[in-house]
């Protein structure tokens, strides 16, 4: 499992009040929908394969609507998970999920594109290392799969404070080992809940990261968040390329070698 040094760990420390302030933002990101429609909608359209989209913790599928319903526009069929608010990985979680996978693959007969935001991308990823046959490609929205904390760490803490089994099995390995699916990580510097850090992807033949300027709240609506899902998700089926930075893009998505260099090895 990738760590964060100890100077990166104490500065994310003392910046969280900060980064915690910055969260107001989300409601203006969700107005700004409104304003940005024409470069919403000069996404490529879609086709037509199934999409299953993951709320953050303490979510349900409400939260999840505006990018759903963006996505369907485009030509997807966006899905929502129906199971309620996400509670947390409890025991019996990703197997409900992976059976939701498996009704949208055979109701489509097509492999299924996940969306995470937040806690849902680590059940996005461990969906996609169980049942990669099914699975298309992986997006997370600041997701904290890799970070300070070991997942045995994680599943201490979650359990001791729920008193529930951790559902996500560690037969799948470490949290930031990458799905076998080709797999982006959209993630903010200025998020004020989970450390930009913690959503690194390690960079590959079918990996990626994107920054865009969002809060954590607002990952799942921000105009530059809903863009970059819709251009990911309109590759070809086994054609998967890098997010490419040209024209108006090249000003909105900062180059990944900034956050490439941030890694801790």
């Amino acid at each position: 499992m990738t760590r964060l040094s100890e100077s990166q760990a104490l500065w994310l420390q003392a910046s969280t009040p900060f980064r915690l302030a910055l969260e107001s933002r989300a409601g203006l990101e969700f107005a700004s929908l409104f304003v940005a429609q024409p470069f919403l909608y000069g996404a490529p359209t879609g086709d037509g394969h199934p999409v299953l989209v993951l709320p953050r913790l303490l979510g349900c599928d409400l939260s999840t609507q505006p990018l759903r319903h963006y996505l369907s526009t485009l030509g997807y069929a966006a899905s929502p998970w129906e199971l309620g608010v996400n509670l947390g990985p409890r025991q019996g979680v990703l197997r409900d999920c992976l059976a939701r996978l498996a009704h949208l693959h055979a109701e489509h007969g097509r492999a299924v594109s996940l969306i995470g935001w937040s806690l849902g991308g680590l059940y996005a990823r461990e969906m996609a290392k169980e049942a990669p046959d099914l699975v298309r490609q992986v997006i997370t929205l600041g997701s904290p799969f890799t970070g300070h904390q070991t997942p045995a760490d994680l599943w201490a803490m979650y359990e001791a404070a729920t008193g529930d089994p951790m559902g996500l099995p560690e037969r799948h390995g470490p949290l930031d080992a990458a799905p076998p699916v080709p797999t982006t990580s959209i993630y903010s510097r200025t998020d004020g809940i989970v450390p930009w850090n913690c959503s690194l992807e390690r960079e590959g033949p079918q990996t990626e990261n994107i920054e865009v300027h969002s809060s954590h709240l607002g990952l799942a609506s921000n105009p530059l968040s809903l863009f970059a899902v819709a251009d990911r998700l309109a590759q070809p089926e086994g054609q998967w390329q890098p997010f490419e930075r040209r024209g108006l893009k090249a000003w909105l998505y900062p180059e990944p070698a900034r956050a490439v260099c941030a890694q801790v090895a």
